[in-house]
């Protein structure tokens, strides 16, 4: 029974606190990852204020695809006609 109180003083004195040492860095990196994310959370959404316009962005974008592609086909038509064949 000496032998049981022994050990129970032991794991009191030395492993206690390295539990408690290793659970107070795992909570503080925890804290950290927190304020990271609301960070990342708040910089999210002003960032979905920014996007108001991004449609008309596209469609613009869209349009000037549609008429680059057609200028290029045309001009790919004449260089054909002009390159002999071989």
């Amino acid at each position: 029974m000496v032998l049981w109180w022994i050990g129970n003083v032991i794991l009191l004195v030395a492993v206690l606190p390295v539990v408690i040492y290793l659970l107070n860095r795992v909570l503080a990196a925890l804290e950290r990852i927190r304020a990271a994310s609301d960070n990342i959370l708040a910089g999210g959404g002003a960032l979905v204020g920014e996007l108001d316009g991004l449609p008309a962005a596209l469609a613009a974008t869209d349009a000037t695809i549609g008429a680059v592609s057609l200028g290029a086909v045309r001009y790919a038509g004449s260089v054909a006609k002009l390159l002999p064949e071989s």
